[in-house]
């Protein structure tokens, strides 16, 4: 019988082997985690953010993914996020390009926050979801009521998603990934937790998904023959009351009905449980030294002793939950959560993973992927201590603290 040390390499070297997803193929099994970098200028990626991501494909990611991009103006969280159109696609295509040149392939995250904003200029005044809530996070920019959405607001949104996916293709994407999870719009749907709707958009796990998988159908028919449509979908909220990992099996299987090419598995519901997602320490005294609102510092004050409490980490968290996926769908599986090492690597690919998603070790350290080509005992020296989630309100942008800042000059010049 082989060593374990053998079969770990070859588990390895499989890793390093390409992958299709629907129309492309990935030179490997190493996907970059869509992440909010903090690095957009004038509504579309800075020079900064372009480095960003062609260094990572330059050590040999096989996909880095462009962190949330909202399918409409309204649709951000913060004033500082930016949308896709028609008037930006030359900033984009020059991070593809960038990409492209250094032998990755780019993914851009698509979301809509729904309810979850601090936006002050909107189109509406009130923000909609599935259901009326209240939004104390952007209470200080006219955003605390929110609205029932109708079903003239579904089919624009659905309308959105579409528009911006073909923008994707238009800038050079080789696939978009779906935002369905942390608590945007398209998990506001999913969750028990937003949704009591008693329409055909609630009620059952199959009623809450119908949007989720409306707006799959109509990517995939849109742009699914030119660029790998993919979806990032919470495991589980990680909150009483949340969607539980039975509901998302539901969602899964309606995506890979309507031609999904792949799923990236997350969890944490970010205004219950933010933690679930992060794990190790709570990224709230980073944050304090960063937000500039009085009024958010205070949510955040009362988040540290509740939501954004420490949580534990430990390796691989969400592998339990991933193997219950793993055996409910056919359609190709990213594991994220908590890999640190190649032989974390291995094991994900062993239990039947089609790709990794790596966040933070890829922050920590640019190389991660090319050391564990290297050395089969390779660890991240990330600590998890979650002060790179401040970062991206610093004029530098998102960084691991372990590491020097970034070139605020480079962050502040449009890539195009």
């Amino acid at each position: 019988m082989p060593s374990d040390t053998a079969a770990t390499q070859s588990k390895l070297a499989q890793a390093f082997t390409p992958l299709r997803l629907g129309p492309i193929e990935l030179p490997n099994r190493f996907v970059k985690a869509g992440t909010y970098e903090g690095m957009n200028v004038a509504n579309a990626p800075s020079r900064a953010l372009v480095k960003h991501h062609a260094d990572l494909a330059a050590h040999g990611v096989g996909m880095t993914t462009l962190g949330y991009t909202a399918v409409h103006p309204d649709g951000r969280t913060f004033a500082e996020e930016s949308w896709i159109d028609a008037n930006n696609l030359s900033a984009f295509r020059a991070l593809t390009d960038a990409v492209h040149a250094a032998g990755g392939k780019a993914s851009l995250q698509l979301g809509h926050c729904g309810t979850m904003t601090r936006t002050p200029n909107r189109t509406v005044r009130k923000p909609g979801g599935p259901s009326k809530t209240l939004n104390l996070y952007g209470a200080m920019v006219g955003a605390l009521f929110t609205r029932v959405m109708t079903q003239q607001d579904i089919r624009d949104i659905v309308r959105d998603f579409v528009d911006s996916a073909r923008h994707a293709a238009d800038a050079g994407f080789d696939a978009v990934e779906l935002h369905m999870g942390h608590g945007y719009l398209l998990s506001q749907f999913l969750s028990p937790l937003a949704n009591r709707r008693q329409d055909d958009y609630g009620g059952t796990p199959e009623k809450r998904a119908r949007l989720a998988r409306e707006v799959t159908e109509a990517v995939v028919d849109a742009v699914g023959d030119r660029i790998a449509v993919l979806a990032k979908l919470n495991l589980r909220d990680g909150a009483r009351g949340g969607a539980e990992i039975e509901d998302s099996i539901v969602t899964a299987r309606a995506l890979e009905s309507v031609g999904l090419h792949g799923l990236v598995m997350t969890g944490g519901f970010s205004p219950f449980s933010p933690m679930y997602l992060f794990r190790g320490n709570s990224p709230v005294p980073a944050m304090l030294q960063t937000e500039t609102s009085r009024w958010n510092r205070f949510l955040l004050k009362l988040g540290a002793k509740t939501a954004f409490r420490d949580m534990p980490f430990e390796e691989m968290y969400f592998l339990k939950l991933a193997r219950q996926m793993r055996e409910a769908v056919k359609m190709p599986l990213g594991l994220l959560g908590g890999l640190r090492s190649a032989d974390n690597v291995a094991t994900a690919i062993g239990d039947g993973f089609d790709f990794v998603v790596l966040g933070r070790p890829l922050l920590s350290q640019p190389d991660f992927v090319a050391r564990i080509r290297a050395d089969s005992r390779a660890q991240s020296n990330c600590i998890n201590c979650n002060r790179c989630v401040a970062e991206f309100s610093t004029p530098g942008g998102v960084r691991c603290v372990l590491n020097g800042p970034n070139d605020p000059a480079l962050n502040a010049m449009r890539a195009a």
